[in-house]
C-alpha cells in the first residue's frame, strides 16, 4: 500500500502549464486589487457594491493562492532539500506581502463607515460574511499606516520567516548517530524519536541520550533563530498596541482571557493526579525517583504489538464507522486518493499535521508512521482535521479559516472513538495498555503542553531584555518541566531541548501555539460527552458545529452543544473523565 501522497491534484510539477498559469494569474489580481483599492477606497460611495467587490477579488486571490503556497509547502515538508519547493515558498511570500496595502486600506475604510450594519443587511454575499467584516471592524484599532504595515510585511521574508525556514531545515535535515544491535547508524531525527515508543527500553534510553546528543550540532543556529523570531514579535505586538504576544493570540484565537485563565486554573488543580499517574508508571517500569524521560512513552501492557499500514487503515475506517458512515467513508476515501504521507524518510519533516485545502475540496497528511498504536491513533487525529475541513466544505473560503483553540475539536474526537473503541474489545491487560497510552496522550496535551505554555511566556519575558543563550534556554525549558511535571519526572532525566525540536516556537504568526491543544483535547472530550448522551442523533449537531467555526466567536460555537467556556466547571468536568482513567490504570497497575 503505498505510504507517499499525490499532490498531482494540486499540481504535477512547479514547471507545468497549470502552476506557472496561476503563478501569472496571482501576480495579475494582485496588481488589479491594488489599482482598485487606490480608485474606490477614497470614498463612501456605493460601500455595498465596494464591499462584495472586495470579498469576491479575495475569494478568487484566496482560492488560487492556497493552491500554489500549499503546493509548495508540501514538497518542502516531506524534501527540506527541494530547492525549488523552498524557493517557490519565499517568492510566493513575497508575492502575499504585496496583498498588505490593498487590505490595509480596505480594513481602515471599511472600520470609517458609520453604518456597516445596514450594509450587510441589505445584501446577502454580505450577510454571509457578516462576521468576518465585523471581525474586520474589531482588530482594526491593531493596524498601523499603510507605509508601516507594508514595510512590517516585507521585513518579515528576511527576518521571520527566514528564520523560520532555517530551523525547518536543521531539524529535517539533522541526522543523529545512534548504535543498534552492534551496528552504527545515522538516522533521520524523527525516526530516533520515534524509538521513545519501542518496547526495548534500553533502545529507548540509547534513542533519547543520541538524539540529545545530535541537538548540539545545532543549537547555537536554532537560539539564533528563536531569538531572531521572538525579538521580531516583541517588536511588532508592541507597536500594534497589544498588551503583550499573549493578548494577540488571545484576540485572533476568539476567545478571552476569562476562558483562558478558567482554563489553565483547572489544568493546574488537576496535576498531582498526573503526577501520580507518571510516579506509579516510573514504579511499573523499575524507577525510584520518578519517570526518566526517555520512559515518558514506554508502552505498558500489550499494546506493544506492530500494525501494518494496511491494518491501520482498516482499524480506523471500521471504527469510525460506529460514529457515522459519512466520516468513515471520507477516511477511507483519504487512504484510497493517496492523502496520506506515513512513510518515514531522510529529509522529512518530523510529527504529524493535515493541511485542508479548500480550493480542490481534498486535505493532505502528513505522518511519520512507523506501526505503533500511536501511530494509529496520530492518523486518527489528522483525518478528524480532515473531516473538519470537509464539514466545511460548502462555505466561502472565507468563513472556512477557524482559529487554533477550536482546530482540534474534530481531531481530537476522532482520536477519542479510536481509544474507546479499542478499550471495548481488548483484555484486560490490552486494556491496561490502551487505557495508559490514552493517559500518556492526555498527559501530553495538559502537563507537557502547560510547560510549553510556562517556557515561552518566560521566554517572551526574558527576551524583552536580551537574547537567550543555549544555556539559558535549556534551563527554561527544564524548569518548566519541572513545574509542570513535578515529582512524577525523574529531574536528572529531564529534556532540555525540547525548544528545538518543537516547530511552534518558530512561527511568527502562531505565539503561544500549545494551550490551543489543551483546549482541543477539553472542549473535544465535552463534545464527545454530550455525544454518547445524545447518540446518533448527535452526529448532524456535530457537523454542523464544525460547519459555524469559521464564522463564529468559539463561545457562541460552544453554546451550539450547551457548553460554556466561560466555566471553570466545564474545563474541571472534561478533566475529570481524565482522572476517571487514571483511577483506573492505577487500579489496574496493581494487577501487573
Amino acid at each position: 500500500m503505498n505510504m507517499r501522497w499525490s499532490l498531482d491534484e494540486l499540481y504535477s510539477s512547479f514547471e507545468s502549464p497549470e502552476f506557472k498559469d496561476d503563478l501569472t494569474a496571482i501576480d495579475l489580481l494582485i496588481e488589479k486589487i491594488k489599482k482598485w483599492t487606490e480608485e474606490n477606497l477614497t470614498s463612501m460611495e456605493n460601500p455595498k457594491e465596494k464591499i462584495e467587490y472586495y470579498i469576491n477579488s479575495e475569494t478568487v486571490l484566496a482560492t488560487i493562492f492556497s493552491k500554489l503556497m500549499t503546493y509548495a509547502s508540501l514538497r518542502a515538508s516531506v524534501d527540506a532539500r527541494d530547492q525549488d519547493a523552498i524557493k517557490y515558498v519565499d517568492k510566493l511570500q513575497v508575492k502575499y506581502n504585496e496583498l498588505t496595502q490593498p487590505s490595509v486600506a480596505f480594513q481602515k475604510w471599511l472600520s470609517s463607515l458609520d453604518n456597516l450594519e445596514d450594509i450587510i443587511n441589505s445584501s446577502q454575499l454580505l450577510r454571509e460574511h457578516e462576521f468576518y467584516l465585523n471581525e474586520i471592524v474589531q482588530n482594526s484599532k491593531y493596524l498601523l499606516s499603510e507605509e508601516q504595515e507594508i514595510i512590517i510585511a516585507k521585513m518579515s521574508n528576511t527576518g521571520s520567516s527566514a528564520w523560520s525556514q532555517l530551523q525547518d531545515i536543521l531539524t529535517s535535515t539533522l541526522l543523529v548517530d545512534i548504535e543498534i544491535e552492534g551496528e552504527k547508524k545515522e538516522l533521520p531525527l524523527p525516526v530516533v524519536r520515534n524509538m521513545a515508543y519501542e518496547g526495548d527500553a534500553q533502545l529507548r534510553k540509547k534513542a533519547y541520550e543520541a538524539e540529545l546528543k545530535a541537538y548540539k550540532k545545532i543549537e547555537e543556529s536554532s537560539a539564533a533563530c528563536l531569538n531572531g523570531i521572538k525579538g521580531e514579535v516583541l517588536t511588532v505586538t508592541s507597536m500594534r498596541g497589544y498588551k503583550s504576544p499573549l493578548e494577540e493570540t488571545i484576540i485572533k484565537s476568539r476567545i478571552d482571557e476569562e476562558t483562558l485563565n478558567a482554563m489553565l486554573d483547572a489544568m493546574k488543580e488537576s496535576l498531582h493526579y498526573f503526577h501520580n499517574y507518571y510516579r506509579r508508571k516510573a514504579e511499573l517500569l523499575g524507577h525510584k525517583n520518578g519517570l526518566p524521560f526517555y520512559d515518558l512513552f514506554a508502552p505498558l501492557g500489550q499494546m506493544n504489538i506492530k500494525y501494518t499500514y494496511q491494518e491501520a487503515r482498516d482499524y480506523i475506517v471500521k471504527n469510525f464507522r460506529s460514529f457515522s458512515d459519512k466520516l468513515a467513508n471520507f477516511a477511507d476515501n483519504a487512504f484510497t486518493n493517496r492523502w496520506i504521507d506515513a512513510e518515514p524518510r531522510e529529509g522529512k519533516m518530523g510529527g504529524a499535521f493535515c493541511s485542508n485545502i479548500h480550493a480542490i475540496k481534498a486535505s493532505r497528511i502528513l505522518t511519520n508512521f512507523t506501526g505503533t498504536f500511536s501511530d494509529i491513533t496520530t492518523l486518527a487525529h489528522e483525518l478528524g482535521h480532515a473531516y473538519h475541513g470537509y464539514c466545511l466544505e460548502e462555505e466561502s473560503i472565507i468563513n472556512s479559516d477557524y482559529t487554533m483553540p477550536i482546530a482540534e475539536t474534530a481531531s481530537i474526537f476522532c482520536e477519542t472513538i479510536i481509544m474507546d473503541a479499542a478499550l471495548k474489545e481488548a483484555t484486560e491487560e490490552q486494556s491496561f495498555g490502551i487505557l495508559e497510552s490514552s493517559i500518556s496522550d492526555s498527559g501530553q496535551v495538559i502537563v507537557d503542553i502547560l510547560s510549553r505554555f510556562l517556557f515561552e511566556s518566560k521566554l517572551f519575558e526574558i527576551r524583552k531584555d536580551h537574547p537567550l543563550s543555549v544555556d539559558e534556554l535549556k534551563v527554561l525549558m527544564m524548569e518548566a518541566q519541572k513545574e509542570a511535571y513535578g515529582f512524577g519526572l525523574d529531574h536528572d532525566f529531564l529534556h532540555p531541548f525540547m525548544w528545538i525540536c518543537k516547530s511552534h516556537y518558530y512561527s511568527a504568526g502562531y505565539n503561544f501555539y500549545n494551550f490551543p491543544y489543551a483546549f482541543g483535547l477539553l472542549f473535544a472530550k465535552g463534545v464527545y460527552a454530550e455525544y454518547l448522551k445524545r447518540g446518533k442523533a448527535f452526529v448532524t449537531e456535530y457537523d454542523k458545529l464544525l460547519q459555524a467555526t469559521g464564522k463564529n466567536n468559539i463561545a457562541d460555537v460552544a453554546k451550539m452543544v450547551d457548553i460554556d467556556i466561560h466555566s471553570i466547571d466545564f474545563w474541571r468536568n472534561s478533566l475529570q473523565l481524565i482522572k476517571q482513567d487514571i483511577d483506573k490504570f492505577m487500579e489496574l497497575s496493581k494487577n501487573i
